[in-house]
């Protein structure tokens, strides 16, 4: 599995109808576990962010697309970042000439 870091804002939209986050949050996850990946974690956060999200994804494309179908509904704008984990980093490092 691919892990992916997803920093995410809440839209105009999003914001103004905010008490359905949690309902939100749900249909996120299992919209992440019917693409074949795993909900990892999900965090309120103060600062440049709204929120961040920690998901897993058997491949980019399974990734893209859940991400796309949930930007698309206009609630939330995010930034993803595809993560190593130490694990890999190490065998990344390994591999260096």
């Amino acid at each position: 599995m691919e892990t992916y870091i997803i920093l995410g804002n809440y839209t105009k939209e999003g914001i103004a109808k905010i008490k359905e986050g949690p309902a939100r949050i749900a249909a996120a996850k299992k919209a992440v576990e019917a693409a074949g990946g795993k909900f990892v974690a999900w965090y309120l956060t103060m600062g440049r962010y709204d929120f961040l999200a920690i998901t897993q994804a058997p491949s980019v494309m399974a990734a893209a697309s859940v991400l796309l179908a949930l930007g698309a509904q206009g609630n939330v704008r995010t930034e993803t970042l595809h993560a190593l984990d130490e694990d890999e980093f190490k065998k990344v490092v390994g591999s260096l000439p």
